[in-house]
């Protein structure tokens, strides 16, 4: 099992800009205690998560009104069905087991279908909290990094223009789900639209091969991640290239659970990897590790979850942090493994700005670093 703090950011805890800093810089995880400083009530998260699964229990062709690929939906928002994302490429035979929906707040609106379509309002809402809670976290990175309080904040104000931070809705069906659905569409004569791919793809499942969400580090600064009672299955991987479990309930009595945070690429770029952007991923967990039946809670193995990525301002520029813990990682290895990682995606070299060992290239902004990096998982230019 993985060892991941529980934090508490209130004001009562005067120690939290330290915490958080010791949990970056480690491996990049922490949970935060979900009490009235996240913003975010569990009412406002269990009705989230209830719209959700009316979404993705809509048929296939509901869903395709509002599809990723969709001209009208706009880059990197919609839905996407099972297998359009790879996230692990070079591992991975087949695409993740899994359905998203991605909502970004910018205009023009994005399209709606089925459960979501009068929703928009009640997504917007839910979105703006987790972007708060996101900037109240980014100013005790500032405090714990000596710099202003609202250095992050202000490169993160998304009333100045358009940012790449997505709200996602995720859906990871069991196999068991996977086989009864195909079952059903055969039965109905295929009414379901790709009533003949899942099939297949229950037949081509290879246990210990197949993942529900393949390897991947995030890609913006900070996401928040939420999850569900008895529905198990991410893990991340340790310092020692192991795969460790990430507990739903680190403290076992946690009520409500708490929220999942952990650092993205951009932030470790950012930061010279001082702050560490973990490899993780969701696998189909094995019987033994799931838990008891819980009340109003799936038994059929299902995973739902929400994720908010935080991004900063397309325009922003990525100079390194102007903290004197961030100076003192130039030239370190991690500093130098970000710029590889990243300058690499976005074909720029591996120039490091302002750097010394590698070179120096042009600086890039957020839009070129996401940019390369949906490049890379959809396997497009962007």
């Amino acid at each position: 099992m993985a060892e991941i703090p529980v934090i508490d950011i209130s004001s009562g805890n005067t120690d939290a800009a330290r915490q958080l800093l010791a949990a970056a810089t480690d491996n990049g995880f922490a949970f935060i205690k979900n009490n009235d400083a996240t913003g975010l009530s569990p009412s406002d998260i269990q009705s989230m998560f209830d719209l959700s699964a009316s979404f993705f229990a809509a048929p296939t062709n509901v869903k395709a009104e509002c599809s990723i690929n969709s001209n009208k939906s706009g880059k990197n928002r919609g839905w996407l069905g099972m297998h359009a994302e790879t996230l692990d490429p070079s591992k991975q035979k087949k695409g993740d087991f899994k359905e998203a929906f991605n909502f970004s707040p910018h205009n023009p609106p994005q399209p709606l279908s089925g459960p979501l379509s009068d929703q928009r309002d009640t997504l917007l809402t839910f979105q703006t909290k987790c972007h708060s809670l996101c900037l109240h976290i980014l100013r005790l990175f500032a405090t714990a990094l000596s710099i202003p309080q609202s250095w992050f904040e202000e490169r993160h104000d998304f009333s100045q223009g358009e940012t790449g931070s997505i709200l996602r809705l995720l859906y990871y069906p069991s196999l068991q789900t996977l086989k009864a659905k195909a079952s059903r569409t055969e039965q109905n004569g295929g009414s379901e639209v790709n009533g003949a791919e899942q099939e297949k793809q229950w037949q081509e499942f290879e246990e210990g091969e197949d993942v529900r969400a393949g390897a991947h580090s995030d890609y913006g600064s900070v996401t928040l991640l939420f999850q569900q009672l008895g529905q198990p299955g991410l893990e991340i991987l340790t310092k020692e290239g192991k795969w460790a479990s990430v507990p739903v309930n680190p403290g076992e009595g946690s009520n409500p659970l708490p929220i999942l945070l952990n650092i993205g690429d951009l932030l470790s770029y950012w930061t010279n990897g001082l702050l560490k952007s973990t490899v993780h991923r969701v696998i189909f967990p094995s019987p033994s590790s799931s838990t008891p039946s819980v009340p109003s809670q799936p038994p059929s193995g299902d995973r739902y979850s929400l994720a908010y990525f935080c991004h900063p301002l397309d325009a922003c520029p990525l100079l390194p942090v102007p903290s004197k813990l961030v100076e003192e990682m130039s030239g370190s290895e991690e500093a130098r493994g970000e710029v590889r990682k990243v300058r690499g995606l976005a074909g720029r070299g591996s120039g490091e700005e302002g750097g010394e060992g590698e070179g120096k290239g042009e600086v890039l902004t957020a839009k070129d670093h996401l940019n390369a990096r949906l490049g890379a998982t959809y396997g497009v230019k962007t």
